[in-house]
C-alpha cells in the first residue's frame, strides 16, 4: 500500500522559513517522480515544485529562488525548503508521487498547513 505522510507545516511571519517533509512507503521511491502541490482557500490546487528520479527539478515562477525541492532516496523522503515566505504562500501543502513523469500524479498525502502572517 502506497503511503505519503507530510510534516513540517506551521505558522511563520513573512520572511521566515519552513521545511516540509514527506515520508513515502509502499513503492520503490527512488524511481518515482515526486511533487509538492498547494491549495489555498477558494483557489485551485497548483503544482509548486517537481523532482524526477534523476534529480531534475522544476518550479512555478512565484517560488523560484525561494523554494527548493529535494529528495533523499535512502530515507525515502521528499523535502521542500521554503525561504522568504510571503503571505500568499499560505495554503495546505501536499506531496504527490507518480510512476511515470509524463502521467498524472497517482498518490497523494493528507497535507500539512502552512500559514504566513504577521
Amino acid at each position: 500500500q502506497v503511503q505519503l505522510a507530510e510534516s513540517g507545516g506551521g505558522s511563520v511571519e513573512p520572511g521566515g522559513s519552513l521545511r516540509l517533509s514527506c515520508v513515502v512507503s509502499g513503492f520503490t521511491y527512488g524511481s518515482y517522480c515526486m511533487g509538492w502541490f498547494r491549495q489555498a482557500p477558494g483557489k485551485e490546487r497548483e503544482g509548486v515544485a517537481h523532482i524526477e528520479g534523476n534529480g531534475k527539478t522544476t518550479y512555478i515562477d512565484s517560488v523560484k529562488g525561494r523554494f527548493t525541492i529535494s529528495r533523499d532516496n535512502a530515507k525515502a523522503t521528499l523535502y521542500l525548503q521554503m525561504d522568504s515566505l510571503k503571505p500568499e504562500d499560505t495554503a495546505m501543502y501536499y506531496c504527490a508521487a507518480k510512476v511515470l513523469c509524463r502521467n498524472e500524479y497517482q498518490f497523494w498525502g493528507q497535507g500539512t498547513q502552512v500559514t504566513v502572517s504577521s
